[in-house]
């Protein structure tokens, strides 16, 4: 009999991002998996990338109590009606129905993973209710697993100091990178050519690329005052935006907005199913976010030969270690960044340095098939530790 796995996020676009190709191994494994989100856009790619089930709950990204307990109540009767071995959420939203609800069916192992805290850029009466629905979720899951390093002293910190309950997979990360995906001789040279040309990036350009929502929190509004200024020094430099516009939870400032829009160096592309082929067109990766938990995007990147630019907050802190695979600054300083930028720019030997090591640190410590098998040792640690053991193909493959 397989092991029935609920996987639990908020939106179904962080069932694709977050834990892409996972479900089909564990599948090969012994185990059920049956994804959980709301409705979105991407369901349907989700349910054939994933080759899994998946189930609309009714979720909001925002705090919405009414809808909230309506959706503890479905999750709860799911949870009645499968009987999950295992549930496993990510996202705050998900992680606080997710554990609840199956504390309340006695779902016996309940995992959720941490990457990344919004609170920790809220304040007052919302940062409360933010870290009070965070230490709920910690409370109701059976193990908590932060995914970096960093993130798990600031849990044990300021929120909730149970080291039993929490654990690292590996060097962090939730589900590692396809290195194999991600680089240069997956793609044929004639696509990435003509993303070039139609780009009008010539061979003398510099070109320092962003992956991400173009929204406050990711640092958009430094890169934008950095590199207009930097632009205007070494116009020979251009900056790639690749992600989508988002100005309905965390706006950027109109002014921004307005040079994103007029500046011909500045080039945006919107959401991008598949980012590899704007790597590879990249010269340098600029990641000047606020926080995350353990960010996919300097991985990816580093795969491609970029030396990142990445601020010292948790995860990124992590990928990048200062002048060997790229350089780390302070969150929130313009100055800062510009400063990184025009020395990527122009000191070529510190350039050559960062992009001989981008790619060989990545492969080193976060190749995807083997965070999931430590994932896949888990669950079978968990499964006997619960004394829930049904038949599962033990081979770590």
């Amino acid at each position: 009999m397989a092991v029935v796995l609920f996987r639990v996020t908020t939106v179904p676009v962080s069932l694709k991002n977050l834990i892409v190709g996972q479900l089909p191994y564990m599948k090969a494994h012994g185990f059920k998996p049956i994804m959980i989100s709301a409705d979105g856009p991407e369901r349907e790619l989700v349910i054939q990338e994933q080759d899994s089930p998946h189930i609309i709950l009714n979720l909001t990204r925002k705090i919405t109590l009414f809808q909230d307990l309506k959706a503890l109540w479905q999750f709860y009767k799911l949870c009645r009606q499968y009987k999950p071995d295992i549930i496993h959420s990510h996202t705050p939203k998900a992680g606080i129905i997710a554990m609840l609800g199956g504390k309340l069916a006695g779902v016996p192992i309940r995992l959720h993973t941490v990457a990344g805290m919004y609170l920790l850029e809220a304040k007052g009466f919302k940062r409360f209710i933010l870290e009070l629905v965070e230490v709920l979720t910690y409370a109701c899951a059976t193990r908590v697993y932060p995914n970096s390093s960093n993130l798990t002293e600031i849990i044990k910190r300021d929120l909730y100091n149970n080291p039993a309950k929490l654990k690292v997979i590996g060097n962090g990360s939730s589900n590692g990178i396809n290195t194999s995906f991600f680089s240069r001789e997956a793609l044929p040279a004639q696509e990435v050519q003509q993303l070039r040309e139609s780009l009008r990036i010539s061979d003398n350009d510099f070109l320092f690329v962003f992956v991400g929502r173009i929204v406050k929190d990711k640092g958009i509004q430094e890169l934008i005052a950095a590199f207009s200024k930097l632009n205007k020094l070494h116009p020979s430099c251009k900056l790639l935006l690749v992600g989508p516009l988002e100005q309905e939870l965390d706006p950027i400032s109109e002014e921004c907005l307005q040079e994103i829009e007029s500046n011909p160096a500045i080039i945006s592309v919107g959401y991008q199913n598949d980012v590899r082929r704007f790597l590879a067109i990249s010269h340098a990766l600029a990641f000047p976010s606020y926080r995350e938990g353990f960010p996919n995007v300097p991985m990816q990147a580093a795969c491609f030969d970029l030396p990142c630019i990445v601020t010292d907050i948790n995860g990124c802190n992590e990928i990048i270690v200062e002048g060997e695979n790229g350089l780390i600054i302070p969150p929130k300083s313009t100055q800062e960044l510009y400063d990184a930028m025009e020395k990527l720019l122009t000191d070529e030997n510190l350039y050559v340095h960062l992009s001989a090591n981008a790619r060989k640190m990545v492969v080193e410590r976060y190749e995807q098939r083997h965070i999931w098998s430590l994932l896949l040792q888990e669950y079978y640690e968990q499964l006997k530790q619960h004394e829930v053991v049904p038949e599962v193909r033990q081979a770590l493959t």
